[in-house]
């Protein structure tokens, strides 16, 4: 038996593999079907060191991780901004054909409502369309968390929701992941030796994420995910000064699509490899002091040599 050298993503594929072997088989929302279990084992990702996981037994987009957090972090939530980058991922939901079906008539083609960025930055305020200029309206969660980790670390509120019920019914979807917490580590918090302590008296603090995911599409989506929500902890440690801990993952309906199995099994047969490393670009590690400063080219994925790309279709 051949023993993976990163066991994190191989945690990732025994849970794809279980929900095959043991899940329910429910209806969904798309029509395809599902396999799912609910509330499986959390998966965890080390972020020390600027470990970056991004799966290796297929080539994830990272192009498209970058750039849709960016979109998300700049508040934004029209999916034509994305798509003139390359980005296509939300062409589906946001195509007249799926607006009409909602019943969003009167919205444009590409305004997707008040998904995910506008939830973060502007929280409360009342959705017009994607092109309307929000700026100081409604509560900025992001940068909420922000001045939380810089002044008050120990703080068990350090969290970001995008589950806001009464604007649902003008997104064209729903958060899927809808939750997260932050939590500060400090490295001479725990008793130990006046060697280590002296050892260690320039280690910085570690954050760490933990993400609930209320609908978790193993096969296609979660990959994302994971790089995301990873990415996204590496951008706030750096505006605050830490260096980063684990990216923990909670899942709600972990579910593979049926047209997803024969796919998945393929990527079973690979065995994983070590993770990359997410460089954020010397030349520009002084300059970016807040959130908002970081753009898609300030980033490197270095070591990334991944298996080939294994197609899935998106269900919409």
């Amino acid at each position: 038996m051949t023993v993976s050298p990163n066991p994190a993503e191989q945690a990732y594929l025994d849970l794809c593999q279980k929900i095959i072997d043991e899940g329910e088989h429910r209806p969904d929302r798309t029509g395809t079907g599902t396999l799912s279990l609910f509330a499986p084992p959390q998966l965890r990702f080390d972020l020390s060191n600027e470990s970056f996981p991004l799966l290796t037994t297929k080539k994830v987009f990272s192009k498209g991780i970058i750039h849709e957090l960016l979109w998300f972090v700049a508040g934004s939530t029209d999916a034509k901004l994305l798509s003139e980058k390359g980005v296509k991922i939300w062409e589906g939901n946001g195509s007249r054909e799926f607006l009409d079906k909602l019943g969003l008539t009167e919205r444009r083609e590409g305004d997707l409502g008040p998904v995910y960025g506008f939830q973060w930055r502007h929280f409360g305020a009342e959705y017009i369309d994607c092109d309307t200029n929000y700026q100081g309206q409604g509560y900025d969660q992001l940068q909420d968390v922000i001045k939380k980790l810089k002044t008050n670390p120990y703080d068990r509120r350090i969290i970001m929701s995008a589950w806001n019920p009464p604007d649902f019914a003008k997104m064209a979807l729903p958060p899927c992941h809808v939750f997260c917490q932050f939590y500060v580590s400090f490295p001479n918090s725990t008793p130990e030796s006046n060697s280590e302590k002296q050892s260690k008296v320039e280690a910085k603090p570690k954050l760490s994420c933990l993400l609930y995911q209320r609908s978790c599409d193993m096969g296609l989506g979660v990959p994302f995910n994971i790089a995301s929500y990873a990415l996204l902890t590496r951008m706030i440690a750096h505006v605050v000064g830490f260096e980063c801990g684990e990216f923990v993952h909670t899942m709600g309906d972990a579910h593979v699509y049926l047209d997803h199995i024969d796919a998945l099994k393929e990527q079973f047969e690979r065995i994983p490899k070590n993770f990359p490393k997410l460089i954020i670009k010397e030349s520009r590690k002084d300059e970016i002091k807040n959130i908002d400063d970081f753009r898609f080219e300030d980033f490197e994925i270095v070591g990334y040599d991944p298996h080939p790309p294994i197609k899935m279709k998106m269900s919409v």
